[in-house]
């Protein structure tokens, strides 16, 4: 981080420092910001969140101990000798100002990505190619939300050349405060799926939520497009900025054909673009995963990369831990482990991939989270998914899970079984699983899932 003076960051939020005067507010600077106390760093500004149990001002003294230099504080805090507080109205609101004041010290274009399913496998894919170019600063692991997000911005440094930042979001307003910080030059929106309709109430309410990521673009921006997106379709003479289209079956813009996976681990491609055509191979298996790599072309050619780097991109960028991640087990064992997170798009995705693979096809599938009145409908779908696709044992597990597997029963599934925690699963049904099996695990990121992939793996 570029360091910041106190008097600078009280500025910018709006507040008041306690604890120097205005020499002191000029030779002090912060040189981190973090709003984890157990990750402060010598030198950091800490940003006391107030969370539903727990409440981060009762961490600003232990932050100061750990050698915190500064905290914003919503209440009057005397702090002690040589540290200081920023009093401000709303600690996570001035997190986002200051790093949209940050994010003006460097002159560099920022790559936006949102969408309900793929958000970080593109992003991924996006900082792999743009790196054969530029140094590029991009999320890491969850760091898409109203804190994340910021705290991302805050790692920009002199070196870095482009900003490749995920957004995600629960409700309203969340990606249009993200935009406000970022002002994306580049915005990418992967589909609009039935991921947090619970909070959104629609499809329409989440196109519309995702949406906000145009409200701080310039009109000379670029939005990136799924044409087989039913609802990013209607998006089109909606949107001020020039939209690029990609797809699979919408073949305008830049779209993919001869689609074949190799294995459980390739996918092989033609890329069609403007530009000319690139045969590509995916390291990771699925057609979904094909969206992703034209997503990052489009990308790549706004950026001027050439057709070389951005093949050499694709083909050598890697997966975020637990997405689609191939394991084999001592005991002859293949296991996808896709256990990051779950919708009800992903899991047929993965489902298909399964579908493909040889030998034994197992799928133990958890709850899928934020579904709301839709949660049962949804999870009869995905077990009807899986009995159509054929695969040969379908596990569920989680009181959700319960509909997965009716909807399995209702189709046809000759050998469904359904669990309703890991625990019973691990002491009545793990011991269904044999050498030459190919078993995807799956479920949202709340479920916990590792923990069977483990368990198979034979580490607990």
């Amino acid at each position: 981080m570029k360091p910041l003076t106190l008097k600078t960051i009280e500025q910018v939020v709006g507040g008041r420092v306690i604890g120097a005067d205005e020499l002191e507010k000029e030779r002090i600077f912060v040189s981190g910001v973090a709003s984890d106390s157990r990750k402060i760093m010598q030198g950091d500004l800490f940003v006391p969140i107030r969370g539903e149990r727990v409440d981060g001002h009762d961490f600003i003294t232990a932050c100061f101990e750990k050698g915190a230099i500064c905290s914003f504080s919503e209440r009057e805090i005397l702090p002690p000798k040589g540290k200081y507080c920023i009093l401000v109205k709303d600690a996570q609101k001035a997190l986002l100002e200051l790093a949209e004041y940050y994010l003006t010290l460097f002159d560099i274009p920022v790559i936006a990505i949102t969408g309900s399913v793929g958000k970080t496998t593109t992003k991924d894919m996006i900082a792999s190619v743009l790196m054969q170019k530029y140094c590029v600063l991009k999320t890491e692991g969850n760091y898409n939300t109203n804190i994340g997000l910021p705290l991302m911005v805050f790692r920009i440094g002199d070196e870095h050349e482009v900003a490749v930042l995920e957004m995600g979001m629960n409700s309203f307003g969340e990606i249009h405060n993200l935009s406000k910080v970022a002002k994306p030059n580049i915005a990418v929106i992967t589909n609009i799926g039935v991921a947090h309709i619970e909070m959104l109430g629609s499809r329409e309410g989440i196109l519309k939520a995702k949406s906000e990521v145009f409200d701080y673009m310039t009109p000379q921006g670029v939005a990136i497009l799924n044409g087989d997106n039913d609802m990013l379709q209607t998006l089109e003479g909606k949107v001020s900025q020039n939209i690029i289209w990609y797809g699979i079956e919408n073949k305008r813009g830049i779209y993919a054909h001869s689609i074949y996976m190799e294995g459980l681990e390739k996918t092989r491609c033609t890329i069609h673009a403007p530009k000319g055509e690139i045969e590509v191979i995916l390291p990771v298996a699925g057609v979904h995963m094909v969206q992703n790599a034209l997503a990052a072309t489009a990308v790549g050619l706004q950026m001027e990369l050439s057709l070389e780097e951005i093949k050499k991109g694709i083909e050598t960028f890697t997966m975020t831990k637990m997405r689609m991640a191939v394991e084999h087990t001592k005991k002859g064992i293949t296991i996808i482990n896709d256990v990051y997170n779950a919708n009800p798009v992903s899991m047929k995705a993965s489902l298909e991939v399964l579908a493909a693979a040889s030998g034994r096809k197992v799928c133990i599938l958890g709850d899928m989270g934020e579904l709301g009145i839709y949660a049962d409908q949804m999870h009869r779908e995905v077990g009807e998914y899986a009995a159509q696709k054929g695969i040969d044992v379908i596990i569920s597990i989680g009181e959700l899970s319960r509909h997965l597997h009716q909807g399995a029963i209702k189709d046809g599934a000759k050998n469904a079984y359904h669990y309703d925690t890991q625990e019973e699963f691990w002491q009545e049904g793990l011991s269904m699983l044999a050498s030459g099996d190919t078993v995807l695990v799956k479920g949202s990121r709340s479920r916990g899932l590792e923990q069977t992939v483990d368990k198979i793996q034979g580490v607990n």
